[in-house]
């Protein structure tokens, strides 16, 4: 923990506590499960590449949908991948997690529904671009989930991570 003093920017009354360190499996979770926007790492042909995507998680895998594409086409070559997801309050006050896993194509007709059914039951903000919008009657689930079109797919992982960045002024 180190202590600053703000004195010299007005802020005489307080002593700011900045405090850095690694969150526990129950925070990570926290972090991974209030999300809805993440970020996967991907790499193959030594193009590495990482890109936002909306998800849904379920306590074990990561569920997405998405087209034909520069990450899907890199995933399939090394199905070996990260993820990243965050909650930023400002710049002195975030969480970010970070898990490790494959990558999984759903075509078998079970496993997809399944997959689009996490998707679709997540809970998003009223607000939401196209992309998250998965039927015609969203937010509410789809009359015939297996005409939805895209990839559907899941990152199961293995190995999870997490750090974390807070400052709080307290009064002197």
């Amino acid at each position: 923990m180190t202590r600053i003093s703000f004195s010299a920017f007005g802020m005489a009354n307080f002593i700011k506590k900045i405090m850095f360190g690694t969150l526990n499996d129950e925070e990570i979770e926290q972090v991974f499960y209030k999300n809805i926007i993440g970020r996967i790492g991907c790499h193959a042909d030594g193009k590495t590449y990482v890109v936002p995507i909306s998800y849904a998680y379920d306590g074990d895998c990561i569920y997405a949908h998405t087209y034909e594409g520069m990450k899907v086409f890199i995933m399939r070559k090394n199905p070996e991948v990260c993820f990243q997801a965050d909650n930023m309050q400002n710049m002195a006050n975030w969480q970010s997690v970070i898990a490790w896993g494959t990558f999984e194509e759903l075509t078998d007709p079970e496993k997809r529904i399944a997959g689009l059914k996490k998707l679709t039951d997540r809970v998003l903000p009223h607000v939401a671009s196209e992309t998250v919008k998965l039927t015609p009657q969203w937010p509410f689930p789809p009359h015939h989930p297996e005409k939805i079109e895209g990839i559907v797919f899941r990152i199961c992982i293995r190995e999870k991570s997490g750090k974390f960045e807070s400052m709080d002024s307290q009064p002197k």
